[in-house]
């Protein structure tokens, strides 16, 4: 009894030993296929996204003044402009919204002349950061 209880230990440590060294000896290939363009386009975005605080670019203040205006210019600014995000920025003693990146005036005068429908004393701007 004591022989048979013996060998069935053995078998099912040998059973246990073979099972795992088979569960974790998977092995596979990724194989990813893209385009070689996509590579050159993602490295030109991210060197246009080092520069977007960059002075060259122009933006858009919508609103200059208290806290809680600025939070209600900022909502009511997102809801009607997707597009472009509104970020407050704080220059004493006034809180400021500011909105867009362009690179170039022309695009921010486009945007602009849409922007003063609703907020007709918007202007345009080149941050000194």
């Amino acid at each position: 009894m004591y022989l048979l209880n013996y060998r069935i230990s053995f078998l099912s440590l040998l059973c246990l030993i073979l099972t795992s060294t088979y569960g974790f000896s998977q092995q596979g290939n990724v194989v990813v296929n893209q385009d070689k363009h996509i590579t050159v386009l993602l490295d030109l975005k991210k060197e246009l996204n080092k520069n977007e605080t960059s002075p060259e670019r122009y933006k858009i203040q919508v609103y200059s003044g208290n806290r809680s205006g600025a939070y209600n210019a900022q909502e009511e600014f997102s809801s009607a402009f997707g597009s472009w995000h509104p970020t407050m920025q704080y220059e004493t003693p006034n809180f400021k919204i500011w909105a867009g990146n362009f690179r170039t005036r022309l695009e921010a005068d486009r945007a602009l002349k849409k922007i003063k429908r609703k907020f007709p004393n918007a202007f345009i701007f080149k941050p000194k950061k």
